[in-house]
């Protein structure tokens, strides 16, 4: 039996913003999902609608397989908020329902993992969404309780962060050797998912120069290392804890294939200069691969055709290539 290509379930963001002229150009462009079945999570009118942002013309089959995308509606009851740039419950709450049908279908089998355009976090809450982001909207969607961090990702290169959307005053307290070495562990085999054989992962301080022996906090002597050490333990290529000041030059020369952080922008901001058009957000360590352009919904320029694709280019690509894998090592099982 031909074993048969990954499907992706693809959704439009939020409809205020660019995800759907970003979406709309993807179907538009087979290159892109060349080896990929693509179920487009819209309406017949979001299609028609971001098409006519993007200046495309996305054609469509009637059945997987047939080599185009087929059209999956949600079949939401609430008419399309024909709105541009601006948040709002009813915008949320378009954009929550795709990705609630996306799930779905990869709940059914009819998908293999997930491709979302961007959102925006505030009407995703002000929609109901109590959670403090999309990961762990996905985690309680999907009842699972493992050890989960947004994966960002820049050509080759991956960091994942301990800890994630929490105030900077709250983040030293977070800081243990469980939750270093927990993250180590999922980016590692996050990085197998994206069939790197051998990752090798750099750690990032939490502290000026390391902590400088413990003369600007402990964090480094009484939990990174000790985390970093339990992951080596376990048989991962790790090293650290670095000063962040230099642990991404020495990632930039190809020392590591992941970098873990301990906050937020420690690694956003880095990555970001690096490709801020080219990156890629993983939902990491979830059990089914879903990924996303790194860039927001760019209310600013919404419905001016304007938005560059690429990031949603390679969010796809990345999502179809872990289905891919996930699928293999499922037919080996």
């Amino acid at each position: 039996m031909t074993p048969r290509q990954p499907r992706i379930a693809l959704t439009f963001g939020d409809p205020a913003g660019v995800g759907g002229e970003l979406a709309a150009t993807l179907l538009a462009s087979p290159e892109v999902y060349a080896g990929t079945d693509v179920l487009a999570v819209a309406s017949a009118d979001e299609v028609d609608r971001a098409s006519r942002h993007a200046n495309v013309s996305p054609e469509f089959a009637d059945r997987i397989g047939a080599g185009r995308p087929v059209l999956a509606d949600p079949g939401r009851r609430d008419p399309l908020p024909d709105v541009l740039g601006r948040v709002g419950e009813d915008t949320g709450r378009w954009a929550l329902d795709g990705l609630r049908h996306a799930l779905k279908l990869v709940r059914a089998g009819e998908a293999d993992g997930i491709c979302f355009t961007p959102l925006n976090k505030t009407s995703l809450h002000l929609a109901g969404m109590r959670e403090h982001d999309e990961l762990r909207w996905f985690a309680r969607q999907l009842e699972f309780t493992g050890v989960t961090s947004e994966l960002n990702v820049l050509d080759k290169l991956w960091t994942a962060r301990v800890t994630s959307h929490i105030a900077l005053a709250d983040v030293p307290d977070k800081i243990t050797a469980d939750a270093v070495a927990a993250t180590v562990t999922m980016l590692d085999e996050s990085l197998r998912d994206a069939d790197i054989e051998h990752p090798r992962i750099g750690v990032a301080a939490l502290n000026p120069h390391a902590g400088e022996n413990g003369s600007f906090g402990r964090q480094e002597i009484d939990e990174i290392e000790p985390g970093v050490r339990a992951a080596r333990e376990s048989g991962i290529d790790v090293a650290g804890p670095f000063p962040s000041d230099t642990v991404f030059l020495k990632a930039r020369a190809g020392a590591f294939d992941g970098v873990v952080t301990m906050y937020h922008d420690q690694g956003q901001i880095a990555m970001k200069m690096m490709g801020f058009d080219k990156g890629v957000t993983v939902q990491g360590g979830l059990p089914i691969p879903i990924a996303t352009p790194a860039h927001g919904s760019a209310f600013d320029i919404a419905g001016t055709g304007k938005a560059n694709p690429q990031a949603t280019f390679n969010a796809f690509r990345l999502a179809a290539t872990m289905a891919a894998r996930r699928m293999t090592q499922s037919a080996h099982k």
